[in-house]
């Protein structure tokens, strides 16, 4: 058995969680959780996202602060810290920060995928709207640039990180100009997705989405990402966006994101 074989127990969920070469190239590795593929990472090129929800969020983090400016981060759902290492390698000397429950998988990560060299990024094993109001002051700032919440699968999603409360509470520490993206997993007809962009609309002033064009017909199973904001979506970051793909891809601005759950509810 090699080293990223090597299977460890959540104590939180009971799932089991390894690191496994991805089978395609020589320095990537696929976190698994509960056999299912979670997280991507290639040791060699940290700014590279396999997975395609993931190069969405990515291309949001992209236009949120002129290219190379240092952003504060805090990611709600650790993962195999893909984004973070994406951030440290687009955005160097970021402050960010990750919140996971689970405590055994963050330390999982950590022995076999390194963070590069001079990340500075915190780790806090916690439930995730527990530690949201103390982000700002764990980062050593009022309010928070960029705030990933990568949890939901659907509505097996934990109740209390979907309501619309919890929306308004990761509002209050967010920074002007920036944005809460959350990654929204969804069976066909789309219900759980529907419901959480409903409530980001009912709490912030703009909302878009990042989705493959046929996720919105409703009949597909998949992710799609909902960016909650203060910023109107502009002509000139939809196009940046949605040249940055993947590609087919979809950039809806708040009145298409309310025209699609009028659509999904018909």
């Amino acid at each position: 058995m090699s080293e990223f074989s090597k299977t460890v127990q959540l104590s939180v969920s009971g799932a089991s969680a390894r690191i496994l070469p991805d089978g395609f190239s020589d320095r990537g590795y696929v976190l698994e959780i509960g056999g299912a593929e979670q997280s991507h990472v290639d040791l060699s090129d940290p700014s590279y996202i396999f997975y395609e929800y993931l190069r969405r969020i990515g291309n949001v983090i992209d236009v949120l602060a002129p290219a190379g400016e240092t952003i504060t981060a805090a990611h709600l759902g650790a993962g195999a810290f893909t984004l973070v290492r994406y951030i440290q390698a687009t955005r160097p000397g970021s402050a960010q920060i990750a919140v996971d429950i689970e405590r055994e998988l963050p330390s999982l990560v950590m022995e076999y995928l390194p963070l590069p060299s001079g990340t500075n990024c915190q780790v806090i094993i916690d439930d995730a709207r527990a530690a949201t109001g103390e982000l700002p002051a764990r980062l050593g700032t009022e309010a928070v640039d960029a705030i990933i919440l990568d949890i939901f699968s659907g509505w097996s999603a934990p109740e209390h990180l979907a309501e619309q409360s919890y929306y308004s509470e990761i509002k209050d520490v967010l920074a002007p100009g920036g944005a809460l993206i959350v990654n929204v997993g969804d069976d066909a007809g789309l219900t759980f997705f529907t419901a959480q962009a409903q409530s980001l609309l009912n709490v912030y002033e703009h909302v878009w989405c990042l989705a493959p064009t046929d996720m919105l017909t409703g009949k597909n199973a998949g992710n799609l990402v909902l960016v909650a904001t203060d910023q109107p979506l502009t002509d000139e970051t939809r196009a940046h966006l949605l040249g940055a793909g993947p590609h087919p891809a979809a950039v809806l601005d708040t009145h298409e994101v309310q025209d699609l759950i009028e659509d999904l509810r018909a």
